[in-house]
């Protein structure tokens, strides 16, 4: 439905080009939004002209109109004045109106197309239709955005968002919960992944920027028809939780470089458990002190190179052998050798999903 404040804008642009005074009330005799006091004209004489039959009434020396969506009166316009020029004024507020009621429902109808469609709601013939009926194009490069943010409900992101992907009628701009915006961007032919990052990249800057919070934007992977959009947006939706499960130092996730992360995620976790106990029967990686564990992933970071951990770590090169040897000692893995420490590495992400999956069920 057309907001107050629209309705209000569009009677005073119309004051200002006809210079007539206009009023909007419902059809229950309560004023919307007036440029003028309405003196002598009450409730009641609004209900009794909603409830008759005539479209336009002259009553004491204003012209009533009825402003009608699908042939029901949705409110009621007042034109201050008599003759004929104040009625075809009026007339034209009426157009005016009906087709803002006429947009307002095909962008809500649109808006709840793409939701239904996103979260798998349609049947297929339902989805072609409903994008024919709403004008959408069927067959269209397209990909989905979950932009979640710090706070539920940010009305600021949301308008930074509209006001970058919602002017051109080809992006869809929604949400499905309180912390995330979802974007479904058209693209071109041309377009592929290095314009998805940039314009990823874009709306973290922006946000973070202008409206002083923080987000975290995933994406799936690029399609070619309307039914496939609910596939980019699961995508995009585990893209979300494995980037804040394994790589929680990034704001980018896209599904198309998650890795081994993506596997680990469509885990049972009982089977998570299972090679837990295999690999590590006594100290689990959960357990290691600060110092161990910083040592270990700087070793990862630096591709096993000990010189160069070492050297990052301020400690002698023999220190963090020791330190090496140790862990193996305790727990049977020499990530100096490769399939160790992919073991390891692979442990690690493991513990990680595991508690996220805890933390999920508490």
């Amino acid at each position: 439905m057309i907001s107050n404040q629209i309705v209000k804008n569009t009677i005073e642009e119309l004051k200002s080009i006809t210079k007539i005074d206009f009023s909007v009330l419902g059809t229950d005799g309560n004023q919307i939004a007036s440029t003028w006091d309405m003196e002598g004209i009450t409730s009641d004489t609004i209900r009794q002209f909603a409830g008759s039959l005539a479209d336009s009434q002259e009553v004491y020396g204003c012209h009533f109109f009825k402003v009608m969506d699908d042939k029901i009166p949705e409110y009621i316009l007042i034109a201050r004045g008599a003759g004929e020029d104040v009625h075809v004024m009026g007339k034209v507020a009426v157009c005016q109106l009906q087709n803002l009621i006429i947009a307002y429902k095909e962008r809500f109808d649109k808006n709840n197309f793409i939701q239904n469609l996103i979260l798998d709601n349609l049947l297929l013939v339902d989805i072609y239709n409903r994008a024919k009926k709403l004008r959408i194009e069927a067959e269209a490069r397209r990909i989905v955005y979950i932009i979640e943010t710090k706070n539920e409900k940010d009305n600021t992101a949301m308008e930074i968002i509209k006001g970058l992907f919602g002017n051109d009628g080809r992006d869809f701009i929604t949400a499905v919960d309180e912390k995330s915006i979802i974007l479904v961007q058209q693209l071109e032919n041309e377009e592929g992944y290095e314009k998805v990052a940039g314009v990823a990249r874009m709306i973290c800057d922006m946000v973070n920027t202008e409206a002083m919070s923080s987000v975290r934007v995933s994406y799936g992977t690029i399609v070619s028809e309307i039914q496939q959009v609910s596939r980019s947006y699961k995508e995009a939706r585990m893209a979300l939780n494995v980037g804040k499960i394994f790589y929680s130092e990034k704001t980018i996730h896209a599904y198309n470089t998650l890795g081994i992360g993506r596997l680990i995620y469509q885990l049972p976790v009982n089977l998570c458990q299972m090679f837990m106990h295999e690999v590590f029967t006594e100290q689990m990686p959960d357990t290691f002190d600060e110092e161990t564990l910083i040592t270990i992933n700087k070793f990862f970071e630096n591709n096993l190179n000990v010189s160069e951990t070492a050297r990052q770590l301020f400690v002698h090169r023999n220190t963090l052998v020791y330190r090496l040897e140790k862990l193996q000692k305790s727990t049977g893995l020499d990530i100096r050798v490769f399939d160790d420490a992919l073991t390891f590495k692979i442990a690690l992400m493991v513990v990680n999903y595991m508690k996220y999956m805890e933390n999920e069920g508490n």
